[in-house]
């Protein structure tokens, strides 16, 4: 287990994302992820409440409920930690306090618990003072409601400028971040918000950490994927992210792990990270991921994988 930022809070050093729940993944195929992955000793996932609304015939929720109708049917609710947003999902967008107080409600009856073990603002709102946003997800922490607050593509500048309040005010205050972060997609997290997770300590929590399945390893030049993500990432089908396959190949070969963990294992080794974000949409990708669970790269092999994707 890895230890999260300043909280309390046991997480595996890889969080399942929700994201694929009610999308490519139909109820029974969700389920099955989610009992491999407590099986293999998962306990964090992530989802939030405008999952998965781009879906034709969705309205948005579909991944809460999923996950909450799972949780109702497999009990337990103390063996896993639930991770959620709002600020998407109508008719509660924003950062108000009446939006952060609806979406929850709405979140928490989806998800069937009483409270949320990290609940994230999703994105900004500008139009509402930094102030009120804070003072309601303190109300919310108060209540019992959501155990601790989060950040997700926030800006570094807003980030800083909500902690200042909650630590004036004697607030609650953002205990995560959630950026996009990966072993090709590293700068701006690096030059921005690195360092204020780090004066903060602030846990991070990467989404996209396999670069919409790039860093898997099954898009090569002339392969043919069948996924909603195949044409993102091949994106990253250039000469940067060849060396950077060519360096996964190496590792996981000499390690007889997947790609997929060693990619992970690079993530979770850097500084602040407590576990990247990746979605399984069958039991047999999933297997992939969990072997980052017992995988340690040598600093040599994290020094070859950041060589290589510099």
């Amino acid at each position: 287990m890895a230890k999260f930022g300043a909280t309390d809070l046991d997480v595996f050093p890889l969080c399942l994302g929700g994201n694929v729940f009610g999308w490519t993944a139909d109820r029974a195929g969700s389920f099955e992820v989610l009992d491999a992955f407590v099986a293999g000793g998962g306990n964090f996932i992530d989802t939030a409440d405008v999952y998965s609304a781009w879906v034709p015939g969705n309205s948005g929720g579909e991944s809460e409920t999923i996950l909450g109708e799972w949780i109702e049917a497999r009990g337990g609710r103390e063996r896993v930690v639930i991770a959620t947003k709002g600020s998407r999902l109508a008719p509660f967008q924003g950062l108000s306090a009446k939006a952060i107080h609806g979406a929850v409600e709405a979140s928490l009856r989806r998800l069937g618990t009483d409270y949320i073990d990290l609940y994230y603002a999703h994105y900004d709102d500008p139009d509402t003072p930094l102030e009120e946003t804070v003072a309601a997800y303190d109300e919310l922490v108060r209540a019992g409601k959501v155990r601790y607050v989060a950040a997700s593509n926030l800006s570094p500048e807003r980030i800083r400028a909500s902690l200042a309040v909650a630590d004036r005010e004697g607030l609650a205050r953002y205990v995560a971040v959630q950026p996009q972060y990966n072993l090709v997609e590293r700068a701006d997290f690096e030059r921005d918000l690195l360092p204020l997770a780090q004066a903060e300590n602030l846990a991070t929590v990467p989404y996209y950490a396999l670069a919409k399945g790039f860093l898997t390893g099954k898009y090569r030049p002339g392969a043919e994927v069948d996924s909603p993500r195949a044409e993102g990432a091949a994106a990253y089908l250039n000469d940067r992210g060849l060396r950077v396959l060519d360096a996964l190949d190496a590792i996981a070969a000499a390690h007889r792990v997947p790609v997929a963990a060693v990619s992970l294992a690079w993530l979770a080794a850097q500084p602040t990270v407590a576990a990247p974000i990746a979605s399984a949409r069958t039991t047999a990708q999933l297997a992939d991921l969990l072997a980052v669970g017992g995988l340690r790269l040598s600093e040599a092999e994290l020094a070859q994988l950041t060589t290589a994707s510099d």
